[in-house]
């Protein structure tokens, strides 16, 4: 793999609208779906789900299909939760948490997002969900994981 690809995911966790759409414009012109993990800290289930969701994006799955990125959104930001037309919770009907919502070529892919907490801790279907948003892409032309590092923002774990 290209020693500047694409990481699985991000840094630094979405806590306003400019760090979403930074992220939404890397993966977009890197061609690598962006999977969105809406989280609070308030959230048990959330603690459960983010690192189990996680380990299978770093372990590879969906690469054999041109890979995805991970991003967690702080669902309880004041700048994700409010009621404005900035809200990201608004913008996406994000009504439950944790959410987890695919990006593909920076529009929301609802007809696939997963808000129930026994679909997100199951591991089985996770990689499945993975897989297919990661194949969404596949047919994009440059997909393949070989997109650019900007600015430090993330970094290849493996």
């Amino acid at each position: 793999m290209h020693p500047l690809a694409l990481a699985p995911f991000f840094a630094f966790p979405v806590r306003n609208n400019d760090t979403f759409q930074t992220y939404l414009a890397v993966s977009s012109s890197s061609c690598i779906p962006l999977l969105t993990l809406w989280t609070a800290s308030w959230c048990p289930t959330c603690r459960t789900v983010e690192p189990l969701i996680r380990s299978l994006v770093e372990s590879g799955v969906g690469e054999e299909y041109g890979g995805v990125a991970l991003a967690p959104v702080e669902f309880d930001s004041p700048d994700i939760m409010s009621a404005g037309a900035d809200g990201l919770a608004m913008t996406y009907m994000i009504t439950a948490i944790p959410t987890l919502l695919s990006f593909d070529a920076g529009e929301a892919q609802t007809t696939t997002k997963i808000t129930d907490g026994r679909q997100l801790a199951d591991r089985e279907l996770l990689t499945q969900w993975i897989q297919n948003e990661a194949r969404r892409h596949g047919g994009r032309g440059g997909g393949g994981g070989s997109g650019l590092s900007f600015g430090g923002l993330f970094g290849r774990s493996k």
